[in-house]
């Protein structure tokens, strides 16, 4: 019998718990320390990671995994008959997908690269979405259907300590406005449409960031119906708590996830950010236009 299954890669930062629920795949991306390799996931921790660029005087970077390592797992997982639903982090942001769409012409089951047009559990959540679809034996036009919802209804959100690490890793996107104006003035900052860092706003002082992000949240996706909500930090567990604290106070959350940024993601934001990813739960989406 043909079955369905989902690939994604380490920058959707999914717990072990998410993992092994659904049985899912996931390629990791190599962070370097000048000479030093690491892969993300497997011998670099995010505790690690951010003991290293505290101590480092090198900024890490972040390499994306060849199509010859999503063609191994491509081929490891799945027979000729099988679909592959291999769903990334923002094309925008990383060459992972490009990766995925050539890997997905070297194998002989069915592929399908997905672009995320997110990046930490912003991923994780349409990489969810979809898993659960399967779970639910769920037919694939409609898996993809409701993917492609998850995608466009998704909203993530975030506010870093400092543009330093976008700037210097390329990643800072439209975001390039605020730089050299920042002086008190905290970002606010989003996974726009197109799948690029953009300006959501300007705040003056650490104090308004997590009111921002939380009025953010309840103008983009309404608190009338369940939500999915995930809660991650970069070495900010405290604001990340206290961001958790504001949001449960409006909103009915189905499946809550509270972590760390791993190292692909925290490579490009620094210590001291706090994000939000949230969306309409999973019958709530199903049932959505």
């Amino acid at each position: 019998m043909a079955r369905i299954y989902v690939v994604s890669d380490s920058t959707a930062d999914l717990s072990n718990k998410q993992i092994e629920k659904y049985n899912l795949n996931i390629v990791p991306l190599t962070i370097s320390f000048g000479d030093e390799l690491y892969t993300d996931g497997i011998d670099l921790t995010p505790s690690e990671f951010y003991k290293k660029l505290s101590a480092s005087s090198q900024l890490p970077k972040t390499s994306q995994p060849s199509p010859e390592a999503l063609r191994q797992i491509y081929d490891k997982i799945a027979s000729e008959d099988d679909t592959i639903l291999s769903i990334h982090v923002s094309g925008k942001l990383s060459g992972t997908l490009s990766s995925a769409e050539t890997a997905a012409t070297m194998v002989s089951s069915k592929v399908i690269p997905v672009d995320s047009l997110n990046a930490s559990q912003g991923v994780a959540r349409s990489v969810l979405i979809a898993a659960e679809a399967i779970r639910r034996n769920m037919p694939l036009d409609k898996i993809l259907n409701i993917t492609d919802k998850s995608i466009k209804n998704t909203f993530s959100v975030f506010a870093v300590d400092t543009l330093e690490f976008l700037q210097r890793n390329g990643r800072i996107g439209k975001a390039a406005s605020l730089l050299g104006s920042m002086l008190q003035l905290k970002p606010i900052l989003y996974a726009d449409p197109e799948g690029m860092v953009a300006v959501y706003d300007k705040v003056r002082g650490r104090s308004k960031i997590i009111p921002n992000l939380v009025a953010a949240a309840l103008k983009n996706v309404k608190s009338d119906k369940p939500v999915n909500l995930s809660v991650v930090h970069t070495n900010a567990e405290d604001k990340a708590e206290l961001l958790l604290t504001e949001l449960k106070k409006h909103y009915e959350i189905v499946d809550l996830y509270v972590g760390q940024v791993g190292p692909a993601i925290g490579t490009h934001i620094g210590p001291g950010a706090i994000s939000l990813m949230i969306q309409p739960a999973f019958d709530v989406l199903l049932n959505k236009e």
